[in-house]
């Protein structure tokens, strides 16, 4: 591809955005269309894009009207009537997805991509901030901290994107429109393949195939890593293949998990040549040490420095919205999860339960699609009768119209718990004249918006 200018349909996405501040690194011109503005936007405005939120083609910066030399990204969320979308289609345009700018960026990289129905976000940060601190030579992957893709906001890095010298590229393979179909990874992660996106995919069995077409995809003497468990099959004979584990013996497991204040463990990594012993991370939950197993597996492919491993662990601060403390006191706890997946809700209670037992929980959901609500609604009814009591916000629909039938309420009525429906811009208010003990918060839609609100509710009970 040679081009001067990126245009991005749909740019303040959290992939896309960390595509479009790589171009602006590269030194091309930016610019995009979003929805609405939010911080990302406004970021890469402050870094030299142009941005607008109006679905108009008059809108678009002049020098991005030119075929020649100029390159156009879209998400797959954006509707196929967009009106700018089949501008560009219609005018002569090189118009390609963001798994297919990804996939080229990839070209010459040591890719290490951590694919799953969730805990990739995670995990895919992991694995940029321990390149970053604790990389070693090992083969084909080279020295250097190398870069990353992230589809969160590193907590360490403060950001989504990750510049870094050497040929390892740690990306997040995402599973969403068989975007991950698109990589040729080196080395790769499978952290679930469960029943999700069935609005693309129609049947688990589907979910799956594509899993195992994304194995098929690893490069022949490449590396699979995938979680003890996950079904799937698996057709590519010119590779490696490892299990790991949260703490049950495999090839790659947490031995010796002790749980310490704050919800925080120490633990030994067993690894198929070594123990790593007395690690501690950075952030709190058992999942999170699972994710964690899975990271360290991806660098023991690579290559990694053991001392510095452990402080590079320990050092680890997470991704903004997965276990985000907002106040943690003896007597309020608030927390918000990016949990938008019946497996992920469950973990995620499961977690927070073990960090604070015997204590009341309270879970505040919004549910992300009519799609994803109608087709798993009972699982996670399931998930949240975990808690002591839910608070359900109206169903966000991202790019999905109303589905007839389909509404938050299908969730409360297979709830075991006591539970209700909240207007998102009255949820605030309804904490605060709730009794509270532990909140959390969950859901991948607008939601965090009203996070500072609510921890405000909060700190003030504290008072």
């Amino acid at each position: 591809m040679e081009f001067e200018r990126v245009y991005f349909i749909g740019i303040g996405g959290i992939g896309m955005s960390a595509l479009a501040r790589y171009f602006l690194h590269e030194g091309k011109a930016v610019a995009g269309y979003d929805r609405t503005e939010t911080p990302l936007t406004r970021a890469l405005v402050q870094e030299g894009a142009e941005v607008h939120y109006e679905d108009k083609i008059e809108l678009v910066p002049s020098a991005f009207l030119a075929p020649e030399g100029t390159l156009v990204v879209y998400t797959p969320a954006i509707p196929a009537d967009h009106a700018e979308l089949n501008y560009f289609r219609n005018h002569g345009f090189e118009v390609v997805k963001r798994s297919q700018a990804l996939g080229y960026l990839s070209r010459g990289k040591y890719v290490m991509a951590v694919a799953g129905t969730h805990g990739k976000t995670t995990t895919t940060t992991l694995v940029a901030w321990l390149n970053h601190e604790a990389s070693a030579p090992g083969g084909e992957s080279g020295a250097g901290s190398g870069s990353a893709f992230l589809g969160g906001i590193s907590k360490n890095f403060s950001s989504n994107l990750v510049l870094g010298t050497g040929r390892r590229l740690a990306v997040e393979a995402d599973e969403f429109d068989r975007s991950f179909l698109r990589l040729n990874p080196d080395a790769a992660v499978i952290t679930a393949a469960d029943a999700d996106h069935l609005d693309i995919y129609g049947t688990h069995e589907a979910v799956r195939e594509a899993f195992s077409q994304f194995v098929d995809r690893i490069v022949p003497g490449g590396t699979l890593i995938i979680k003890q468990g996950v079904d799937i099959a698996l057709r590519n004979k010119d590779i490696r293949v490892y299990r790991y584990a949260f703490d049950t013996p495999c090839d790659f497991y947490a031995a010796h998990v002790t749980l310490l204040e704050g919800g925080h463990y120490r633990f030994d990594l067993v690894c198929p040549d070594r123990v790593v012993e007395g690690c501690t991370l950075g952030v709190p939950g058992w999942v999170n040490i699972e994710n964690a197993v899975a990271a360290v597996a991806l660098m023991w492919v690579a290559g990694f420095d053991e001392e510095r491993l452990r402080g590079a662990l320990a050092r680890f601060e997470g991704v903004k919205r997965r276990f985000e403390f907002y106040v943690n006191t003896p007597s309020q706890v608030y927390m918000d999860d990016y949990a938008h997946h019946p497996r992920e809700l469950e973990a995620t209670i499961t977690s927070v339960r073990k960090m604070f037992p015997g204590r009341r929980l309270t879970a505040l959901f919004q549910p992300h699609l009519y799609t994803r609500t109608r087709d798993l609604y009972r699982e996670f009814a399931a998930a949240l009768s975990l808690a002591d009591e839910v608070v359900l916000l109206p169903i966000y629909p991202a790019r999905e119209l109303p589905v007839e039938g389909v509404d938050a309420e299908l969730i409360g009525r297979q709830l075991t718990v006591p539970w209700r429906v909240v207007p998102r811009e009255q949820i605030a208010d309804e904490v605060g004249r709730m009794v509270t003990d532990v909140v959390v918060s969950f859901g991948a839609g607008n939601i965090e918006n009203c996070c500072p609100a609510i921890a405000e509710e909060l700190r003030r009970k504290v008072k």
